[in-house]
């Protein structure tokens, strides 16, 4: 359903967050297969954080992960800690020990976020913005028309309890970045403090868009997403999919929810 040319959420909610990794994760497979039925490949973009790295944990046990062609799967991140390669704390790290160094996928269609130069200041000026710009052209050599506005079949959030999705926080300026597809983000405010992100153009241009939460402190920022606050001060609020976007929760995520928009416990 649309309401006003946007996607109406549809929200989802879990009796715990293991049910909802597990239910993520069948979700995401199925849509990866029906993705390769209908356009011969898929395009997934991940998410780091707990539910995220919870999510890819599940698809590794998951049985039906074998009725996907890996090989035929482009995987993105939304953002990037500016960490070097294999540190403990990078998205791209943790999704490799939680999934994909298991699977069988085409190394050139995993797109990691540029790393930051372990001999050198992760701060210092330009580096940071050039690992920005060459994310931005690999994204544009591989979108339609070349504009860096791709469309993948799936795009993964995990949602803050500041609201934040990927790297882009309340009040902070690369939420309000227009016109370009990843941005430099200095001065975040959860550490470290210089990241890579999609975005929001970018992550409007996603198929579908599936926001995760799960635990008590996510409730007060999944309730004031979804009670109609402003996208411009409220990131999680202002992102959305051109097909399709779901809110997958816990029961403890969603315990402040007003009544009238909380679903029933779905499994």
């Amino acid at each position: 359903m649309t309401e006003s040319g946007r996607v109406i959420p549809r929200v989802l909610v879990h009796r715990s967050a293991e049910v909802l990794a597990a239910a993520a994760a069948a979700r995401l497979l199925t849509r990866v297969v029906d993705a390769q039925g209908e356009r011969g490949s898929a395009s997934v973009v991940l998410t780091g954080g707990r539910n995220g790295i919870a999510l890819l944990r599940a698809v590794a046990a998951s049985p039906a992960r074998e009725a996907v062609d890996w090989s035929r799967v482009d995987l993105w991140w939304g953002d990037e800690r500016y960490l070097p390669v294999g540190h403990p704390d990078r998205n791209e790290t943790q999704a490799r020990e939680a999934l994909l160094d298991s699977l069988p996928l085409d190394p050139a269609r995993v797109h990691a976020m540029p790393a930051a130069d372990p001999d050198s200041d992760p701060a210092a000026l330009g580096a940071l913005e050039a690992a920005a710009e060459r994310y931005a052209a690999e994204l544009a050599a591989a979108s339609p028309d070349g504009s860096g506005l791709f469309e993948p079949d799936v795009l993964l959030l995990g949602v803050g309890p500041d609201t934040h999705v990927a790297s882009l926080f309340p009040d902070h300026p690369a939420l309000g970045e227009s016109g370009r597809a990843v941005v430099a983000v200095r001065g975040a405010p959860k550490p470290p403090a210089e990241r890579i992100s999609l975005t929001r153009p970018a992550i409007l241009g996603a198929r579908e868009v599936w926001l995760l939460a799960a635990g008590e402190d996510k409730a007060g920022a999944v309730a004031t997403a979804l009670s109609g606050a402003d996208g411009a001060s409220v990131p999680a609020a202002g992102v959305h999919g051109t097909e399709r976007t779901l809110w997958l929760l816990d029961t403890a995520a969603a315990a402040q929810l007003p009544e009238r928009i909380r679903p029933p416990i779905t499994g």
